[in-house]
């Protein structure tokens, strides 16, 4: 008789088998950058210390956040208390999982409030563009609010190791627009600005059948012959700019548009520089909001060149200094869209430095202006350089 008893119990349950176990770490790291968002990779964190171990390796991570932070508010009150708090090497990825982050960026602050202001109400209000909220008083980085604790995006990403490519996502636009307004931005970096794309409409109507004698606070008048995409660069106008365009407020307000937007990706590109130079890593970085309002890039030649030489910061607020510009901008005060979507008092600004633009070749603008926003935005950007060209300038800000 055999000295070993088989057990009954033992062959009716065996041990159950972990396959997670038996995946290889490649195919788990792929499951993680599938995930991306640094939120569930913190929760992933959580289930074993082999997924613990492995979070850090990711590639592709998505920070969706509730708003911005200005390390350097930080900095100074974060030095001394490092020492004395108990951090595990993923305590800030944890902590992101149950809390957002509230303290606001000085130049980013004004979509803190209860309700942005407009940017009419920016213009003729003289606090509004100094507006800023100093540091908590929180330790490293950290603020509390109603028991919960708050970290910077750069706190956060400091736990990961080889981020390739990285998306930042803010809450909103830092731009408050009146309702039906179309503004939407695109600017590349690198040590400063490379090139930027602005699409604005004074409104935006889903109506094929719409009349064109109608008209929304641009006041404009154009002839009624004007009914569809496909003949509006070929109508009577020449894609020329109508006289009521410099009467009635309508090139002030684009002159609005296009300077906010440059303050908002220049305090962007700002905001970025801790997170770019912790990640030599990195080959792709793109600064966007949940409003689809404004997107920056930059990628992986432009983000050595800001480790390389240094940003100029603005003197007046915590953003990149913007250096003088070339713009070409063009006007179209009626635009209907193949798909219906009908643009009036529609622009796009392509803006460029001063410095560069001798050297870059016009017939590139078809193909770079009509790739910067998504449909059906592409669309509206390629008719509309088909108008006449109307050339600016701007000083240094």
């Amino acid at each position: 008789m055999s000295s070993v008893r088989s057990d009954p119990i033992h062959r009716i349950h065996p041990e159950p088998i972990d396959h997670v176990d038996r995946l290889p770490d490649s195919l788990l790291l792929l499951v993680f950058n599938k995930i991306g968002d640094v939120k569930a990779l913190g929760r992933c964190c959580v289930v074993s210390r082999r997924f613990h171990s492995l979070v850090p390796q990711v590639e592709n991570v998505v920070v969706r956040v509730d708003c911005v932070i200005s390390d350097d508010d930080c900095s100074s009150s974060s030095s001394s208390s490092d020492k004395s708090r108990a951090t595990g090497p993923f305590s800030n990825l944890f902590r992101l999982v149950f809390g957002g982050i509230v303290k606001p960026l000085q130049a980013l602050g004004q979509f803190l409030g209860p309700k942005r202001p407009t940017l009419n109400e920016t213009l003729n209000t003289p606090s509004s563009s100094s507006l800023s909220v100093g540091p908590g008083g929180d330790d490293d980085g950290e603020m509390d609010q109603g028991g919960v604790t708050h970290h910077s995006p750069t706190q956060v990403l400091r736990n990961f190791n080889e981020i390739r490519f990285l998306r930042i996502e803010l809450p909103s636009g830092e731009l408050g627009i009146d309702d039906g307004v179309l503004l939407k931005w695109r600017a590349d970096f690198g040590s400063t600005l490379d090139n930027c794309v602005i699409l604005g409409a004074a409104s935006v109507i889903n109506n094929v059948h719409l009349q064109v004698s109608e008209y929304g606070n641009d006041g404009f008048c154009i002839n009624n012959n004007i009914t569809s995409g496909s003949n509006v660069g070929n109508s009577d106008d020449n894609g020329s700019i109508p006289e009521s365009f410099y009467t009635n407020g309508g090139l002030k307000l684009r002159v609005v548009w296009t300077i906010s937007s440059l303050i908002a990706a220049s305090a962007r590109h700002y905001l970025l520089q801790p997170i770019i130079a912790d990640h030599k890593t990195l080959d792709s970085l793109v600064l966007t909001d949940a409003d689809g309002q404004g997107v920056l890039c930059m990628n992986r030649d432009q983000l050595e060149e800001l480790r390389v030489k240094p940003l100029s910061a603005s003197s007046a607020s915590k953003r990149t200094l913007v250096p003088a510009l070339n713009m070409r901008l063009w006007y179209a005060p009626y635009l209907e869209l193949p798909d219906g979507v009908v643009l009036k008092g529609a622009t796009l600004v392509a803006i460029r430095p001063s410095e560069q633009s001798a050297s870059k070749k016009e017939v590139s603008d078809a193909s770079w202006l009509s790739t910067a926003f998504e449909e059906p935005y592409g669309t509206a950007a390629k008719m509309l350089v088909k108008r006449r060209t109307y050339c600016l300038e701007m000083n240094s800000f």
